[in-house]
């Protein structure tokens, strides 16, 4: 079980591990976009369920999105409204996202700023990741990096002095999804962001 400072972790990913580190949410597995099965397999998850790109400012995820200028304006005051933070964008995806991130709805992405400073020091040094939260799929997510790299034994693990391997990080709820539709933003799933009624 590699555990790794965060440039050994980037070098890692770059070599194309599976790396494993803390988010405000639930610790994530992630790997660059392109070699987005891995996750899949490793999880053993369906393609079905999509993979959440994660990156450190809308300004850096934009380009794996597509829109009209009123919808990019729409979708940029929502994400200056709760990024950081916990809440995923499902938004009309770019040619840049990889098909292996969303082989079953390749006209979609979900997008996240995560709220965790560890985590945004290593996005600022890969770009972004696609990630998914550390378990096997229908399982509970793990939430030490400890449990992490017990049940992966092949994923990096970050290790930082700040960082207790032992001791759950994060909010421990999924971060809440909504898709941007026809009629407007559609709640696919709630989780750590409540969002208003007005929304």
């Amino acid at each position: 079980m590699p555990q790794a400072s965060v440039n050994q972790l980037v070098a890692a990913l770059r070599q194309g591990a599976v790396i494993s580190f803390p988010t405000d949410t639930v610790p994530a597995l992630a790997v660059q976009p392109e070699q987005a099965a891995k996750l899949f397999a490793l999880k053993s998850r369906a393609t079905t369920k999509p993979l959440i790109l994660l990156g450190t400012s809308w300004q850096q995820l934009q380009p794996y999105v597509q829109g009209n200028g009123q919808e990019l304006h729409v979708w940029q005051q929502l994400s200056a409204q709760y990024w950081p933070g916990s809440l995923t964008l499902v938004l009309p995806a770019s040619a840049l996202v990889p098909l292996a991130m969303h082989p079953e709805t390749p006209h979609t992405i979900g997008i996240r700023v995560p709220q965790q400073p560890l985590a945004l020091a290593l996005l600022q040094q890969t770009g972004p990741l696609a990630t998914s939260s550390a378990n096997r799929s229908g399982e509970p997510p793990l939430l030490t990096m400890t449990a992490i790299a017990t049940a992966f034994p092949p994923v990096w693990v970050l290790a930082a002095p700040n960082l207790d391997p032992h001791q759950a990080v994060g909010s421990g709820q999924p971060s809440t999804v909504v898709e941007w539709q026809a009629s407007g933003w559609q709640v696919l799933r709630s989780g750590s962001v409540t969002i208003p009624s007005t929304f």
